[in-house]
């Protein structure tokens, strides 16, 4: 072990964790520092094709790709070993070092972790051997007394990497004294001393009606309050969660975009450049009244495409959708989306399941066992209508699924309009009626020129905006103070159950 690690741990899921790490990625990157990120399990449905061992492809959650970007790293599966994707509210994919695991799905949760962590605590290792430093995300709380004893995401990865840990609280929620005193107090005396400083998150106000709790929860603890950090909404990060339950952006003029938000909703950070580009007003839909209006309707990506599926007739949103077609109104659909809008789902082998399509392309998605994951360097031929802008332009991006569609034996074909390196088709056309099987779309400034004639501010932009931001606001020096001296820990962590 040769490097530092630098940790971010949370009163709760949504604190600011990702957000934070990825400021530090950057911070510690500009200090001319070797930097890698790491989580050792992630749980979301947003994820990013990166390279895997042997050159294989694999997948890991999108909090750490983009916490690879700012740190200047080369994103790859270590980074973040495990990868839980919900399926249902009781059930999720395993992806370990990105590869799915169909062994490990059914294992009880406490059985599972005490299978999963020597992944992790190897993938770990290896990056505090290449790095000088490494920015570990938790999740959740690690106070979580229940799970405790099976949490390997939080202390266990804290003590093993002999981490510097800061706590981050959402202020805005209120309770943020509490929330910080009821953590350090769960937490076993062993792993209290990991903690070095607390960061107050989404602050509006007057900072001086903080005081005297920063000095009296010092006073409670020996843990100081490094910094204060104002709400900042225009960061143009992607949030990990619960992007979909953000306000709309945009003044309802200029191009009007609803984005249907089902419950398996996933790769929804790949909408984030349409949230601050100028001309577009964004929102998150659920119901039919809330695409009234809209210009054009986005299907993203589904971790479950026939339950959304279910779940989008249930809302009586299929109608909607339709009746906005036959007015000749635009209709995107990426991966899962594309799969909703054909004729059928078919699945013989247990994947996702059986359900009759949205009938807006004539097409047919068949579910494999095997997922294809590649990184994947497009181009559009000759599109009519709405989309005729994207003709001849070329993006790179990425998929993720297990579907494979075709046409349909005896329909009119749709225009095939998209394809890869290897000119396979993966994107088809009918009247306004757009299908892609590639994410990314509205990541690649040469698309958004072209649909918007403008173009979102570049990650490097975002990484060096949030880089600014805590370096102005975290007390002098703390940041570089974090790397000191290292928390006790190493091989003993390995013991912690």
């Amino acid at each position: 072990m040769t490097a530092r690690a630098v940790m971010v741990l949370g009163t709760t899921s949504g604190a600011g964790k990702s957000w934070l790490a990825t400021a530090l990625c950057r911070w510690y990157e500009r200090q001319g520092l070797k930097v890698a990120p790491f989580k050792a399990q992630n749980m979301s449905n947003n994820a990013r094709v990166v390279p895997g061992p042997q050159g294989r492809a694999g997948e890991i959650g999108s909090a750490q790709y983009f916490q690879a970007l700012a740190a200047r790293a080369h994103p790859d599966v270590r980074m973040n070993p495990v990868l839980l994707k919900p399926e249902a509210d009781t059930a999720s994919q395993v992806v370990v070092l990105g590869q799915v695991r169909e062994d490990l799905a059914s294992v009880p949760w406490r059985m599972r972790s005490e299978r999963l962590w020597p992944h992790a605590r190897e993938a770990l290792h290896a990056l505090l051997a290449g790095h000088d430093v490494v920015v570990i995300e938790g999740a959740g709380s690690p106070a979580e007394i229940n799970l405790h004893d099976s949490d390997y995401v939080n202390m266990r990865t804290a003590l093993e990497a002999r981490a510097a840990c800061l706590l981050v609280v959402d202020i805005d929620r209120g309770g943020a004294f509490a929330h910080l005193y009821g953590t350090h107090q769960l937490l076993p005396q062993a792993e209290r001393v990991a903690l070095r400083g607390f960061v107050l998150n989404r602050f509006r106000g007057d900072a001086g009606l903080l005081e005297p709790g920063p000095q009296r929860l010092f006073e409670l603890t020996g843990v100081p309050t490094l910094a204060v950090l104002p709400m900042w909404r225009g960061h143009g990060l992607p949030e990990e969660d619960g992007v979909f339950d953000a306000a709309p952006s945009g003044d309802g003029s200029g191009r009007r975009i609803a984005i249907v938000a089902p419950p398996r909703i996933s790769n929804l950070d790949e909408f984030q450049p349409l949230r601050t580009l100028a001309g577009v007003s964004l929102r998150w839909a659920r119901t039919p009244a809330e695409l009234e209006g809209a210009h054009w309707i986005v299907l993203p990506g589904s971790k479950h495409t026939s339950s959304d599926l279910a779940w989008l007739r249930a809302q009586g949103l299929d109608a909607a959708i339709a009746r906005h077609a036959a007015c000749g109104g635009a209709v995107l659909g990426v991966c899962g989306g594309l799969q909703m809008l054909g004729e059928a789902l078919v699945d013989p082998h247990g994947v996702d399941g059986n359900a009759p399509g949205l009938g807006l392309l004539p097409l047919v998605t068949r579910f494999e066992r095997d997922k294809l994951l590649r990184a994947t360097a497009a181009r559009f031929d000759a599109l009519g209508g709405e989309w005729t802008p994207l003709s001849g332009v070329a993006f790179d991006g990425y998929e993720i699924r297990h579907g494979r569609t075709f046409g349909q034996t005896g329909a009119q074909p749709a225009q095939v309009v998209l394809r890869n390196a290897a000119d396979e088709p993966i994107g088809w056309q009918a009247g306004n009626v757009l299908g892609l099987y590639v994410h990314g779309l509205f990541e690649a400034p040469a698309v958004l020129r072209a649909l918007f004639g403008a173009a979102a501010h570049t990650l490097d932009q975002v990484f060096d905006g949030l880089a600014d931001f805590i370096d102005a606001r975290f007390a002098p020096g703390a940041l570089m103070g974090l790397l000191d001296s290292p928390t006790p820990g190493g091989a003993d962590a390995s013991r912690l159950a």
